[in-house]
């Protein structure tokens, strides 16, 4: 088990306090939920491994953020994340390999599994694909785990408690048939596969194995995607 209380309850209080004056004076809070954070990722990869062994060699640095914000280009001045993520790819944070992803917010904790925003020549590389491949794709997203976890693309919007696919295109995209079986996941901008979790999901027993579930379920989806984008990495 993990002390995820004492994590977003440092971020709840960034969340009404992001100045660095405040930031600076509970220091210590900080390391501290950072040090649990961590350690909670550490033996996720621990755990990922038995079901995903490319990742095996990534440590915990390999797959979190800094907590200051680059707020060059924002409007929004705010030094600091108003939450924690861990990205486990096993090409590294940087790369379009897809992977997993954990966040930590207060009222949004996330599980994502995926591939985010890919260029244009790696979706239409995709689409074709998952034409080609009908039955091995149906195989991945439209077993019953999947669509209760994730469900169809359109079916939910990206605030929603679960999804699949945070953009679609309005129409078929060009050169594929609009009325094909599989347009829905033609129209695909993105690939993710994500749902909540409440916030004391890592406060009980077993929760590694339940993410591993939820990983697990989504990754042949994954490794179908990763299998058409390493051809262009």
């Amino acid at each position: 088990m993990y002390n995820t209380p004492l994590i977003l309850d440092f971020l709840g209080q960034v969340a009404r306090n992001n100045n660095r004056t405040w930031f600076n004076e509970h220091k210590p809070f900080y390391l501290e939920a950072k040090a649990e954070f961590e350690r909670l990722v550490g033996d996720t990869l621990l755990r990922l491994a038995q079901i995903d062994p490319t990742i095996a060699h990534l440590k915990v640095s390999d797959t979190t953020y800094r907590f200051y914000r680059d707020t060059r280009f924002s409007p929004d001045k705010s030094p600091y994340k108003r939450h924690l993520g861990a990205y486990i790819s096993a090409h590294g944070k940087k790369a379009l390999h897809g992977g997993y992803y954990i966040h930590l917010e207060p009222g949004h904790c996330m599980l994502a599994t995926g591939n985010y925003w890919l260029p244009t020549n790696i979706l239409t590389a995709t689409r074709n694909e998952i034409m080609a491949n009908r039955e091995r794709w149906n195989e991945c997203v439209r077993n019953p785990r999947f669509l209760q976890l994730f469900g169809i693309p359109g079916e939910h919007q990206p605030e929603d408690e679960r999804g699949f696919g945070l953009a679609l295109l309005k129409t078929a995209p060009a050169g594929f048939p609009r009325e094909d079986e599989h347009i829905q996941y033609l129209r695909m901008k993105d690939y993710c596969a994500w749902t909540v979790i409440d916030d004391d999901f890592f406060t009980h027993d077993g929760c590694l194995d339940r993410l591993a579930d939820i990983f697990a379920t989504a990754k042949p989806m994954m490794d179908f995607m990763n299998a058409v984008i390493d051809d262009y990495e």
